[in-house]
């Protein structure tokens, strides 16, 4: 298919793929009522493949444009906009990567679900931290914003997937005990993530901090660990 080049052949791509009975069905999935967490988002009703498949064809889009994009009303056109801006992070030099990463921070408060922070945060935001300079997710972690909180945490996952866990664990002891349930499952699922690698340092920071941790993201940790183990934890024994 012919290449993408401009925002509005983007928009008329997207409008084809549009489907409103699973938009319909996206906005109960991504709690879009009064008082949750996505109040307010609008769907289109794309697949993700499909988003992704129109990111490929889409890399002639000036950055503007993706920013532009990544304001939008729209769920699936942010999604589509942090897929463009990963893509150029991969791809850029180093100045065309610090561009992106400061227009990324600017930005935070478009980045609002937490399926448009995982895919994004550990390619731009924990792509541009070192392990020993991590002062800025510690600043995320710290923030007032669940999404930045949760960008804080996924940042890591760069780190972790190169066997690099301090990262993890900071951000992880400074968040041990927030309140909010997409904070608890994404500290669980890094702390898992850490486990499938080196359970002996999972380990480590459970049996340190799994009496005061919210008992959700306790579960997400140990989701590999033998049933017995596992069941130990859960009732305090550990």
């Amino acid at each position: 298919m012919d290449p993408v080049t401009d925002l509005r052949g983007l928009e008329q791509e997207l409008g084809i793929l549009a489907d409103s009975e699973r938009a319909t069905s996206l906005q109960r999935f991504f709690k879009t009522g009064p008082g949750q967490y996505g109040e307010g988002d609008q769907f289109l009703g794309i697949r993700v493949p499909h988003l992704r498949a129109l990111a490929r064809r889409s890399r002639a889009l000036p950055l503007d444009a993706a920013v532009q994009l990544l304001h939008s009303p729209w769920h699936e056109e942010r999604l589509l906009a942090l897929l463009l801006l990963v893509d150029r992070y991969r791809r850029g030099d180093s100045g065309e990567r610090d561009e992106i990463h400061r227009v990324y921070l600017a930005n935070t408060s478009y980045i609002n679900n937490w399926d448009l922070v995982d895919t994004s945060a550990e390619h731009i935001v924990g792509a541009h931290v070192t392990p020993n300079q991590i002062g800025l997710l510690e600043q995320l972690a710290r923030s007032d914003s669940v999404w930045e909180r949760r960008i804080a945490m996924m940042a890591t996952f760069y780190w972790i997937k190169r066997t690099e866990y301090r990262p993890a664990l900071r951000i992880a002891n400074l968040l041990v005990q927030d309140g909010h349930d997409l904070i608890h499952k994404v500290v669980g699922w890094m702390l898992r993530e850490i486990g499938k690698r080196d359970r002996a340092t999972e380990e480590e920071f459970l049996l340190a901090h799994n009496r005061r941790m919210p008992r959700t993201m306790l579960r997400y940790s140990l989701e590999h660990f033998p049933a017995e183990r596992r069941q130990a934890y859960l009732r305090g024994e550990a």
